[in-house]
């Protein structure tokens, strides 16, 4: 059986969540914002295009285009524009796939790989300087928080 205090407690739990997610969505936006800016300064490129860059980079023999915009979860038609513009800055090529003349997969160049290199590194250092208040033991503790989040059944790893 219920009781008004079990219901008072409810509430103020449920507030405490809720700071929670604002406090890690204004983070993150941040944190997002400062990152699209540093790299359109220092690199004259946008967080879609290193995106597509860093999931290439994972992948050393390529992906097919499908599993590229599956991986980044946006549209076929996002990832294709960003794909032709990286094919012609000689960042990536397309290579079509034995057996399926309209699959491609897409890989990066040597210039690409290199590009994408040290642009991962600087970026490594970004994030670095901006959690930089962080000792190492609290972004241990805070990762094995956030390891524990679950939406809807799946954890968020």
């Amino acid at each position: 059986m219920s009781t008004a205090l079990d219901t008072v407690g409810d509430d103020v739990r449920d507030k405490q969540r809720l700071r929670i997610w604002l406090r890690l969505l204004k983070i993150s936006r941040q944190m997002e914002a400062e990152i699209r800016e540093r790299l359109r300064v220092e690199f004259a490129t946008t967080l879609p295009r290193f995106d597509v860059l860093a999931a290439l980079y994972r992948e050393s023999d390529g992906m097919k285009m499908s599993a590229l915009s599956a991986a980044l979860m946006v549209s076929n038609g996002n990832v294709t524009g960003i794909v032709e513009r990286l094919v012609s800055d000689g960042l990536v090529v397309r290579v079509p796939v034995s057996g399926d003349r309209r699959a491609m997969i897409v890989q990066l160049t040597d210039k690409g790989r290199e590009e994408f290199s040290h642009m991962a590194k600087t970026h490594e250092g970004w994030i670095a300087s901006m959690l930089n208040m962080l000792s190492d033991e609290d972004a241990d503790v805070l990762v094995d928080l956030l390891d524990n989040v679950q939406i809807k059944g799946v954890r968020a790893r």
